[in-house]
């Protein structure tokens, strides 16, 4: 059975799928990139292309010199967290989303249910890509390309660089430090959390766990529970580490620590010791689009080298970028910003991280289901 066989066995899963069965598929407009841009050629109503997406995506720092090109307006849908885009998707007839930005680990689920187009690899400038992300795991199925990357970032210790030494923050065991007892907190979605708990377990695999890992990782993560001042969503997480209420984070990274940093708050990310992992956020078409043609052209306009410096910028959060060119680019037009997030051609950079094998790609569990995970981490967050 493959990997992404068994996680859809669940219950969620089952359900998931049987919502896909009762979907007609409607029939999509032929890839044309001159009908788009007959669109904005003409003086008439703006097309609509919808988006499901994290927050941010669609917003006019992104969307705005895309709409203006094609006469279009970019409506989202917004969610946080994978299960929660699943549940909207399986939800909604098919074509209702046009474009699809998931995080990497459930594009399997989402081109099993069927809620995918398939997309033309010749489309997209994958020379232009690190050579680690021209065939992204789980974005093709044999030569059938699904998903094309966005953007990525890294997931360690968040931490108050006032109240927290760097040379603490370099290793997970600083959230059982006593002198931070009350002041760690969670950012509350299992699959991060669970993945870092994992790696200072000592799994080098950290979703693929036989049940005694398993419960070395439920062992391990009851024992810093005491520590832990509560669960947060985004905001939540974000004015905690803001005002001091909260001195390290689990479960994120500079997704949300760079994002405040530019207001000038003390806070960082590091990846530890241990390791950390890697989020990535990629872009699908989806299934009964009528707006194929502007759906593929925004994936090309969002993984051009200069698309790709407006995600590396992105208002909402900042990431890491998958485009060799979108570096240069960026080294030339914000080198400040190239070398704080790594990003730079000469030197030490983040590709040396994944290269090294300190970064692990975030997935789905792989022996146990994904509600063995959930259950254990509403478990967890019900203790005390």
């Amino acid at each position: 059975m493959k990997e992404e066989d068994k996680n859809l066995q669940s219950p969620f899963r089952r359900r998931f799928l049987q919502g896909s069965s009762a979907l007609a598929v409607g029939s999509a407009l032929p890839l044309s990139l001159v009908s788009a841009n007959s669109s904005a050629q003409s003086a008439g109503q703006p097309r609509t292309l919808t988006m499901l997406a994290w927050y941010g995506h669609a917003e006019p720092d992104i969307v705005a010199e895309f709409e203006a090109k094609y006469n279009v307006k970019v409506k989202p849908k917004y969610y946080t967290g994978g299960d929660n885009m699943l549940a909207l998707i399986s939800q909604s007839p098919a074509g209702t989303y046009d474009l699809i930005l998931s995080d990497a680990e459930y594009v399997p689920q989402l081109r099993k249910a069927g809620y995918l187009e398939r997309l033309e690899a010749k489309d997209y400038a994958f020379d232009d890509y690190f050579p680690e992300f021209q065939k992204f795991p789980g974005h093709w199925d044999g030569n059938d390309l699904y998903a094309v990357m966005v953007r990525f970032g890294f997931l360690g210790v968040a931490y108050n660089t006032d109240a927290v030494p760097e040379s603490k923050a370099r290793s997970f065991k600083v959230y059982w430090d006593p002198a931070y007892k009350g002041k760690v907190g969670h950012f509350d979605w299992y699959l991060p959390n669970m993945g870092e708990m994992s790696l200072y377990a000592g799994h080098k695999a950290p979703y693929k766990l036989e049940a005694d890992q398993f419960s070395k990782l439920k062992t391990v993560m009851k024992s810093l529970r005491p520590q832990v001042a509560g669960f947060f969503d985004y905001g939540g997480t974000f004015s905690g580490l803001k005002n001091g209420q909260l001195q390290l984070v689990c479960g994120i990274g500079d997704w949300i620590t760079g994002t405040l940093a530019r207001s000038g708050a003390k806070v960082s990310s590091v990846v530890p010791d241990e390791g950390g992992l890697q989020w990535t956020e990629s872009l699908s078409i989806g299934k009964g689009t009528r707006n194929r043609d502007l759906a593929n052209a925004f994936i090309q306009y969002i993984t051009s080298a200069q698309g790709q410096v407006k995600s590396a910028k992105m208002a909402a959060y900042p990431a890491l970028i998958p485009n060799r060119k979108g570096w240069e680019l960026l080294g030339q037009s914000d080198p400040a910003e190239a070398r704080r997030q790594g990003m730079v051609l000469q030197g030490h950079n983040v590709m040396d991280d994944i290269r090294s094998g300190k970064i692990v790609f975030r997935q789905l569990p792989v022996q146990q289901s994904i509600e063995d995970w959930n259950d254990f981490w509403s478990e967890y967050k019900e203790k005390a």
